[in-house]
């Protein structure tokens, strides 16, 4: 019995600490990528290595496709705040001279 409970403290403990450390996980575009990667792969009799392939490939296509997102939206800032900005100040007026 306390063999057991030690197990159970053990594992218990394990559990909470990779539940603690672990990332999450990123998976964008790489699930479909895989999906489509295991099928062509499963033609050429290898469906793991191209479900390997197709994440890999499906990863670095989102992350493209994320990254010229970001391009855009910060172009369409600078863009509004150019917008934004007056072109010509009004002149401020010169004192006029005394007479």
């Amino acid at each position: 019995m306390k063999t057991l409970l030690s197990y159970l403290s053990l594992a218990l403990a394990l559990t909470l600490t990779i539940a603690v450390t672990a990332a999450p996980a990123n998976a964008k575009g790489c699930i479909k990528g895989a999906i489509v990667g295991g099928i062509a792969g499963h033609a050429a009799h290898h469906g793991l290595l191209g479900a390997a392939a197709g994440c890999v490939i499906g990863h670095h296509e989102a992350a493209k496709r994320e990254k010229e997102q970001r391009l855009r939206q910060q172009q369409q800032r600078e863009n509004q705040q150019q917008q934004n900005e007056p072109t010509n100040p009004a002149p401020t007026s010169a004192p006029s001279p005394k007479q």
